[in-house]
């Protein structure tokens, strides 16, 4: 079976939202390992490596891509152990809240010639500033998205017959969720989609190879579906379950797409058109609970809507793709700088160090 596979970060119509701290709880014996360094010091091959090492061993690591390079990794969870080990630099910039009580620092800078990197000092900045405008412009292509998908989201919630909505929520969890515990459970947040500079891509395989029960929602804009796996979040949760929160890459404060409780192998999901889950498992469709005949009234608004969003969409991944490059030309000066002989040593230890 493949390792489960999550971003932990999204490029979203709201800005960057990092999620990194929402899957660690200091309180239950966690260990983070935060990475620091700059780019092309080896944090993803760094991981790739304690990853490779923990599989061999046994361990059911999940695999957390960075969506700005889905070729690269942001972090690796060893749950079994209670580890996570993570990249802290920016984007998703890390600081230890209980330094070494939970977290821990992983300095690579430690591994590069500082030398090297001053008498490219020009080049470096230069290179930096491009990068950092190209992931502004990005940012205004999405945000210019998330207004039109919150007014779609808007006139939507109109024709929703929330207290259809409500009953069929209420209906899933006295049918599959028993009272567990008076404790609230815990809630690690992800994404299974994200906004790359290979275009959007996804990993729905994570949820239905890791349940034996799943609730399919078919919903485009996420409506109904929004209500629905937020009542069961919340009911969850009361009922002492731990899951796993899997928000809606486009609007995560907004929307929550899917929700898995591992505990009972149960997940309720969203399909939309751009997101399928290869399984045979039977489709609650969204037009069930709205009013269809209100809704066909304004399907010419929320057409022009989504197409002007794709647009911009399109334009968001074109810009992300150019920094991208703009980054791997960053990181030909921090490998020209490392000493990745000493770095690969450093990275043995520390995975028999963890993986005891």
């Amino acid at each position: 079976m493949k390792s489960p596979t999550y971003f932990l970060a999204a490029n979203s119509f709201e800005g960057f939202i990092s999620n990194f701290k929402d899957n660690y709880n200091p309180l239950t014996g966690y260990s983070a390992y935060i990475i620091k360094g700059g780019p092309g010091t080896g944090k993803s091959s760094f991981l790739k490596y304690v990853a490779r090492i923990a599989r061999k061993r046994g361990y059911e690591v999940t695999i957390c891509p960075c969506s700005s390079d889905p070729d690269s990794l942001d972090g690796i969870i060893i749950s079994e152990l209670k580890i996570i080990i993570i990249d802290g630099t920016a984007p998703h910039i890390v600081e230890p809240v209980y330094p070494g009580v939970c977290e821990e620092i992983i300095n690579l800078g430690s591994f590069w010639d500082s030398s090297y990197l001053k008498s490219k000092r020009f080049e470096i900045i230069n290179i930096t500033n491009i990068n950092k405008a190209l992931h502004k412009t990005a940012s205004r292509y999405l945000l210019a998205c998330g207004e039109i998908t919150k007014e779609n989201l808007s006139i939507l919630d109109k024709y929703t017959k929330k207290d259809k909505v409500l009953k069929f929520a209420q209906n899933i969890c006295k049918n599959n969720i028993p009272s567990k515990s008076l404790n609230i459970g815990e809630e690690n947040i992800r994404y299974i989609e994200g906004v790359t500079p290979k275009g959007v891509i996804s990993f729905t395989e994570t949820i239905t190879d890791s349940v034996k029960n799943m609730l399919i929602i078919k919903d485009n804009q996420g409506s109904v579906s929004g209500n629905v796996t937020d009542y069961i979040r919340n009911y969850a949760l009361s009922r002492g379950y731990d899951i796993i929160t899997v928000k809606n890459p486009y609007l995560p404060n907004l929307l929550i797409d899917h929700i898995v409780i591992p505990e009972l192998s149960f997940a309720v999901v969203t399909e939309r058109n751009n997101l399928k889950f290869l399984t045979d498992t039977r489709r609650i469709h969204a037009r069930r609970f709205m009013d269809i005949g209100e809704i066909n009234r304004v399907k010419n608004r929320l057409s022009f809507n989504n197409k002007i969003k794709n647009e911009l969409l399109m334009s968001a991944i074109d810009t992300i793709r150019k920094a991208k490059i703009t980054h791997d030309a960053l990181e030909k000066y921090y490998i020209s700088s490392m000493n990745f002989e000493k770095m690969t040593e450093f990275a043995e230890n520390f995975a028999e160090k963890i993986l005891k």
